[in-house]
């Protein structure tokens, strides 16, 4: 087996027993006054009497081959915080099989987790909120929880309002940053609609013909040939087939935003139309790059033919 397999088996071992003693390293350093770097003690020497002895050992130490820079690079421990990380080691494998121990280190995991990565999520999901989040009241609910404490929430009560926060949050959020834009494609909507040439359909597409063919309309599973152009209601160009050179882009009717669907299912191949397509016919709430959420779309589209 080659050193790296080694190395990765190594950290792979070790992996289960470091999640927890780094779980437990910040409550220990809490609980205690700041001082000097450790200096490690040095442990008695060892006898290797018998094979069963040399195996071991050795399977200890080929089990480290990569964890120091591991360490180093993944929790910036270096060579002067070892002497702590292995007084962690050893304090956490003497009580490796006791129950108590167990949980108790388990719950320091599980903290660490809510009070970093969790925790922050949350907050980024609330940022600009109204509302916000106190971390205190976070860790009490959690435990109260698990305490079978429902004072004020059971557990469906809860989960059913916290969703609503969130999707409450969100709308707030998404009208606070995009609601403008929204609100710009509604008027340009509006008052596009009132055109003589300009078609409106039930579900809120918009077209207008420049040039109608008298070739074979699509079926869904067809593949078909078109010329495109898309802008935003200011002009800006996010995408264009002709960018890529004269050869026609090939789809399927059914594998595109709902608006073209709609349009490529009613056009004669050698049709050229121009769309005009609600948000929720495109892209709706979610972030394309050049297309910002909740963003009306103009198309110039020219069914070329079908495969």
């Amino acid at each position: 087996m080659s050193k790296q397999s080694h190395s990765n088996r190594a950290i792979v071992v070790v992996m289960m027993l470091l999640a927890v003693l780094l779980s437990i390293q910040p409550a220990m350093a809490g609980s205690k006054k700041k001082k000097k770097q450790k200096k490690e003690e040095v442990p008695a020497a060892v006898v290797l009497t018998t094979p069963s002895d040399s195996l071991s050992y050795v399977a200890g130490v080929a089990y480290t081959d990569g964890l120091r820079p591991f360490l180093a690079k993944q929790y910036g421990i270096d060579s002067t915080l070892m002497a702590d990380f292995i007084e962690g080691f050893m304090t956490m494998i003497a009580q490796v099989d006791d129950p108590k121990a167990k949980a108790r280190a388990a719950g320091m995991q599980i903290a660490q987790q809510l009070s970093g990565q969790m925790l922050e999520g949350l907050r980024q999901q609330t940022e600009g909120a109204s509302d916000s989040i106190v971390a205190a009241l976070v860790y009490r609910g959690f435990a109260d929880a698990l305490r079978g404490d429902t004072t004020h929430y059971t557990m469906d009560d809860a989960a059913m309002e916290f969703q609503a926060r969130r999707i409450a949050m969100q709308a707030e959020k998404e009208e606070r940053l995009y609601g403008a834009n929204r609100a710009a494609g509604e008027k340009f909507l509006a008052e596009n609609a009132q055109k003589d040439s300009v078609v409106v359909l039930p579900s809120g597409l918009q077209y207008r013909v420049i040039e109608m063919g008298d070739g074979p309309v699509p079926e869904p599973n067809d593949r078909v040939m078109v010329h495109y152009e898309g802008r935003l209601l200011d002009g800006t160009v996010f995408d264009a087939s002709r960018r890529r050179g004269d050869d026609p882009t090939v789809l399927s009717p059914v594998q595109v935003i709902r608006g073209w669907t709609e349009a490529l299912m009613m056009m004669p191949v050698g049709s050229r139309w121009q769309l005009f397509i609600p948000h929720d016919l495109a892209y709706g709430s979610r972030n394309m790059g050049q297309i910002p959420p909740f963003s009306t779309l103009i198309f110039d589209l020219e069914l070329i033919g079908i495969e």
